[in-house]
């Protein structure tokens, strides 16, 4: 591999990003920080960012009695601050309002447009306010929106643009069939292969709302917000603006995404591609939703967590740590405080911070230099960040930490002789700087204090890595 480009769903711009659509963040950071360790930094590109345009941030405007470019700045700037928050190290936070983007999505809809994929037609159907999604009765719950339970779905009846969809169905079936990466998990993908047999034509404009890219030379529609959000993967790297920039990164290597959003990537989003000519996407990867305390995180039961708030607690690298530990990348895991706390105390200041600690000590008293051996990802880490398995990474690299505390415990450095104790306390430096190497992906900046400390002419003690609570 000589390039990385990944990317996260974009978030909409209802509300502030909430410790549920961080995980994905961290996700994603994770991969970007591995492969520029691995193909270097100049070769992978990080793109997330807000999707701001469509009818609720219109409507939440509105009752917030501000202007919908207002309203939306305001919800982006502080989904931004929320991701610095926890160090994600995105090369561009992509707005859908940023002027290069209504380029793209202007050209990209001519391209489908002209390739005859697009039509006038009228929709009668089933429509959620709260997914800005269109529906068919066997989508339902009880009536309702799967996904949101609490909000009546709408019947409406539009003269709308359609896109070609159902024309895309045996492309989108083979396309699956003959790249087994292209949707990760696999349940996930037998998922998309049984809905794509039963694709029907989509509609791709709306008419009751003005918040919107403009419909080319029709500006009484706007562009629906799904086919709009999608290429902002596009957008993110140059198309259009930066032919260099787009040609070393496009394809996408990989889609980070939530379940909830995966129909619209995975089989609306390549057969856009296709009619406009352009290569797809290599590997969606969908991340499963993380419930607090047992019950679904939404602002209707008022248990919506900032990551700010648990990182003002317990650090940056704290939660990191937690969320990547704890919870596995594919599948729902259940989250919270208690137990953040109980992995901060007995993983990160116990285990590690004591470890770190403990050998800084030790080769304080005994003179030991840092030196800088020759670091490398252990080969069960390296494949399980390849495979996603992200919560597996960090449990072989805690295993080498409970190792190297056993080796103390069994050699006692501190009753040797001077010369014995610094031959062996440098070989605890090497394993601790080996350590430190391995969980630079996932726990930034504690891998580096950690590497600096250990790299001093005299290694002495610094104050405890995560004080404990």
């Amino acid at each position: 591999m000589n390039k990385f480009y990944v990317t996260t769903a974009i978030d909409y711009v209802n509300d502030t990003i909430h410790i549920g659509h961080a995980f994905q963040k961290i996700i994603a950071d994770v991969l970007a920080r591995y492969y520029r360790i691995k193909i270097g930094k100049e070769n992978v590109f990080f793109l997330t960012g807000t999707d701001e345009y469509g009818k609720k941030s219109e409507k939440a405007a509105k009752d917030k009695g501000v202007s919908p470019a207002e309203f939306v700045k305001e919800i982006s700037d502080t989904d931004q601050k929320e991701q610095d928050s926890l160090n994600i190290s995105y090369d561009r936070f992509i707005r859908t309002t940023d002027p290069d983007h209504e380029k793209v999505v202007s050209e990209i809809w001519n391209r489908v447009n002209n390739n005859d994929d697009i039509y006038l037609g009228e929709y009668t159907g089933i429509y959620c306010e709260g997914c800005e999604a269109y529906y068919f009765e066997d989508d339902l719950k009880n009536g309702k929106c799967p996904l949101h339970l609490n909000l009546e779905v709408k019947k409406i009846t539009e003269k709308n643009y359609f896109f070609k969809w159902s024309k895309y169905s045996n492309f989108l079936i083979d396309h699956i069939k003959k790249n087994q990466d292209s949707i990760f998990p696999k349940a996930r993908r037998n998922e998309m292969l049984e809905f794509a047999k039963n694709i029907k034509d989509v509609p791709v404009s709306r008419t009751n709302f003005t918040w919107g890219i403009k419909v080319p030379n029709d500006p009484g529609q706007v562009i629906y917000v799904w086919f709009d959000a999608l290429i902002n993967y596009l957008t993110g790297v140059g198309f259009l603006e930066d032919e260099t920039l787009f040609e070393k990164f496009w394809p996408a290597d990989v889609h980070v995404l939530g379940k909830d959003n995966l129909r619209w990537h995975s089989l609306l989003w390549p057969a856009m591609l296709k009619s406009a000519g352009i290569e797809l996407p290599k590997t969606i990867l969908v991340n499963g939703f993380l419930k607090l305390n047992g019950e679904k995180i939404s602002k209707s039961l008022g248990n919506i967590i900032r990551p700010s708030e648990w990182v003002k607690k317990y650090g940056t690298d704290g939660v990191r740590y937690y969320l990547l530990r704890y919870c596995t990348v594919t599948e729902d895991s259940d989250v919270s405080e208690e137990k953040l706390k109980q992995a901060y105390n007995s993983d990160l200041a116990n285990g590690l911070g004591n470890l770190v600690a403990r050998v800084a000590k030790l080769c304080e008293k005994n003179g030991v230099e840092g030196e800088n051996f020759e670091v490398k990802f252990d080969e069960n880490v390296e494949k399980a960040i390849r495979e996603y398995r992200l919560n597996d990474g960090l449990k072989e690299i805690w295993r080498k930490i409970t190792d190297v505390d056993k080796k103390i415990n069994e050699e006692k450095p501190w009753e040797l002789n001077r010369d014995e104790a610094k031959n062996k306390l440098k070989n605890y430096v090497i394993e601790i700087q080996n350590i430190a190497f391995n969980l630079k992906p996932f726990l930034p900046e504690t891998a580096e204090k950690i590497e600096k400390q250990f790299s001093e002419n005299q290694i002495k003690s610094q104050p405890p890595l995560f004080p404990r609570i």
